[in-house]
């Protein structure tokens, strides 16, 4: 009473789409992957590379400041840590993945 009947429709000329088709419909997807990657995963690679290089060169004597806000120079490097001075005669260990950038020179005696 209520209910109306559902009638098949007829079949469409286009039962198989074209390859272009397929490649359009494909389009909007590459665009999201290709903003991706030129805006979030390059940028975020090369900060882990200059990171790496950061890390991978310390020497004694080099000025750094660390993730949670430390600031001191470095006495000691090892393979996993680093030993830095924060103060005179007070000496902390952090690991260098810890490190966030080193400071110019100079820069703990302004401070």
């Amino acid at each position: 009473m209520f209910i109306s009947n559902a009638w098949a429709s007829a079949a469409s000329s286009t039962a198989n789409p074209s390859l272009s088709d397929s490649l359009l419909s494909m389009l909007p997807l590459a665009v999201i992957f290709a903003l991706f990657w030129f805006m979030i995963i390059r940028p975020q690679m090369q900060r882990s590379k200059e990171q790496g290089k950061l890390v991978a060169g310390l020497q004694k004597g080099d000025e750094i400041l660390t993730t949670g806000g430390l600031a001191g120079r470095v006495v000691k490097v090892g393979e996993q840590f680093v030993t830095i001075e924060v103060a005179s005669g007070m000496q902390i260990h952090v690991q260098k993945t810890a490190i966030q950038s080193a400071l110019p020179k100079g820069t703990l005696k302004e401070l």
